[in-house]
This record gives structure tokens, C-alpha cells and sequence, in this order.
């Protein structure tokens, strides 16, 4: 996030993976965040992407309130009102953990339709995921948020009646797009739309504000695949996620003002490299079909990024980004 008060179109990026460490060779700056939660060593994705949010630890399963249960204001509101546009993109549903933690606020990270609640009345901009059934299907209630998002501005689309690459979005109207009823398919069923969905993002919030934007990209289901242990779904899910990455790095690369960072909410299923393994003939193996509380690394690319050197705390990402941004 890059924020030097001279006027300049100040473009941002947060990428979130969650997976044992991958190697991005082109980020000159790599660093390290210590994951755990306010209440257990081992943080889950709620607890560990609200911690980037809010620059504030919280109890597991909580969507950006602090461990007393009190709301904290997460980064993407704050670059909201600070006339920044906004957005996310992910390949989960778009209520589930990590993105709900840039928007919503809950007790806990299950209340799907509550969450959902949050999107029609929130300050994003831009959003892209799975999850329609939250907001037109719902169980608590007969209300229609996909109405509600039109009411508030949001030209709406989903992949039952349109194809995504052929929408071609006016940034004078806020934009989203539903992937999937519920979850999107995986990357090795022919799911494919991050990387273009990540490059539509950053297009989309330019032209939205001279001012600079905040974007999210979540590879959600790396994190899916080292649960199950899945060595060949995990394959796919990386190299679609990186996919996005090398997408955005040439944007950053070409308009010389984009501090891009790549990092995670936590690791996920003990991957390791064993012996015999060698160059690309390895055989993954896997310690747990949980999380861990190993270290998870911070990759930096762009103006600003020498701040994410080191070992920190993941609630300093947020405070760094923030400083990025002049907000501090």
C-alpha cells in the first residue's frame, strides 16, 4: 500500500495464500510472521487473517472483533474512507473466513449469512467469489442481499447466467461476481478465473479512484488441499494462484508504484521435502491435516517494501501497510 501524499495513483495489494512456504524467486524482499492467536498457539484462517486486518490478535473463529468481542474497523474500511477504492477476490465462497475479515464482524467465522449481511451495506467496491446461496438462498431469513447489493450500487453477475470474461464492468458502478452457488470447483476441475479476475481487479479500481486502492487476493484453496492431504490438487492450486501473481508482479513492474505483498494466514498440513527428493522429482508428505504454527513468509515487491524484512508479528503487516498508505 503506498501512500506519500504527493497525489500520486497509489495502487495496492494484499495477496493471501495458506500453505507450507512457496518460493516467489521475483520479490526482492522476504520476511517472517509469527501466527498465533490470542487464545492457542495455532491460529485458524479467521483469527489469522482478522490479526491482518486490524493489526490486533483474536480468539479463533472470530471475524474482526477483538477477544472481548468488541469491533474493530479492518483495513479495507479504513482505505474506504480514505477515499481509496477497494476489492477482493478469492477462490473460496466470498463469506468464508479470510475475505469475511476485511468486511463483516462476528463472533464467530460459521455464520455464513450473517456475514453476508455485511456485503450489501459495506464499503468494497469490487468482489469476486463463490457464495450466492448466502445472499438469495438463505436459511434465517427470506431476504434477497443480491437485491439489497443492486439497491446499494453493485451492478451484479454470476456464473449461471454469465461468463466472466465477457463482462466488461463500469468502474462507475460498483461490481460483483458470484463463481459458484457455494464453493468454487478446484483448480484441477478447470477453474480458472483468478488470475484474470486478479488483473479485471486492478483495472477496475484504478479507473474507481485517482486516489489509490486496496486489494485482496485470496488462493483459498491451497489451504483445502493440504487439509485433505492432496498432494496433485495442491499442484494445481499453486501454480493457478501464482498464475495471479505473475499477472499483478508485470502490472507493479510496468506502473513503478504497486507495493505487492504475498503472504498468509497460516500454514497449513506440515509439508515437507524428503529424502531422495530432487529437483522436480519430489514426493510431498504431510504431518497433519491440520493447521501449524510454523512461521509463514511475507514476499514484498514495490515501493515500500524494505519495511517487510524481518521477523514480526502477523498484526504488523497490518501496521506497515498502513504506513505504506500515510495513514499512520
Amino acid at each position: 500500500m503506498i501512500g506519500d501524499g504527493m497525489g500520486l495513483a497509489q495502487v495496492s495489494l494484499l495477496f493471501t495464500y495458506r500453505s507450507k512456504e512457496q518460493v516467489f524467486r521475483s520479490f526482492p524482499v522476504v520476511g517472517f510472521q509469527k501466527t498465533q492467536s490470542a487464545d492457542n498457539l495455532v491460529t485458524d484462517s479467521a483469527a489469522g487473517a482478522t490479526a491482518i486486518a486490524t493489526g490486533v490478535k483474536t480468539t479463533n473463529h472470530s471475524i474482526a472483533l477483538d477477544a472481548r468481542g468488541q469491533v474493530l474497523k479492518t483495513l479495507l474500511e479504513e482505505a474506504s474512507e480514505k477515499g481509496l477504492s477497494t476489492g477482493m477476490v478469492v477462490t473460496s465462497s466470498i463469506v468464508h473466513a479470510t475475505p469475511a475479515a476485511f468486511v463483516a464482524h462476528s463472533t464467530t467465522r460459521y455464520h455464513y449469512e450473517q456475514i453476508a449481511e455485511y456485503f450489501p451495506k459495506s464499503s468494497v467496491d469490487f468482489f469476486i467469489g463463490g457464495g450466492k446461496k448466502y445472499f438469495n438462498r438463505r436459511e434465517k431469513d427470506d431476504r434477497n442481499l443480491i437485491y439489497e447489493l443492486k439497491k446499494n450500487g453493485f451492478a451484479v453477475y454470476d456464473y449461471f447466467h454469465s461468463n466472466l470474461y465477457n463482462i466488461h464492468p463500469s468502474a462507475a458502478k460498483r461490481f460483483a461476481f458470484f463463481t459458484a452457488d457455494n464453493q468454487p470447483l478446484p483448480a484441477m476441475q478447470q477453474r480458472e478465473y483468478l488470475p484474470y479476475a486478479s488483473e479485471l481487479a486492478v483495472d477496475f479500481l484504478k479507473k474507481r479512484s485517482g486516489k489509490g486502492f486496496f486489494l485482496m487476493v485470496e488462493g483459498s484453496q491451497i489451504d483445502w488441499a493440504c487439509h485433505s492431504n492432496q498432494a496433485e490438487m495442491l499442484k494445481y492450486e499453486i501454480l493457478d494462484f501464482e498464475k495471479a501473481v505473475a499477472a499483478v508482479l508485470r502490472l507493479a513492474t510496468e506502473d513503478g508504484e504497486t507495493l505487492v505483498i504475498v503472504t498468509a494466514d497460516h500454514t497449513t498440513g506440515g509439508l515437507g521435502l524428503n529424502q531422495g527428493d530432487a529437483g522436480d522429482k519430489v514426493k510431498p508428505a504431510f504431518t497433519t491435516n491440520g493447521h501449524t504454527a510454523s512461521m509463514v513468509p511475507v514476499f514484498a515487491y514495490g515501493p515500500g517494501a524494505e519495511l517487510f524484512r524481518g521477523v514480526y508479528e502477523n498484526t504488523e503487516i497490518y501496521h506497515k501497510i498502513r504506513q505504506c498508505f500515510g495513514f499512520e
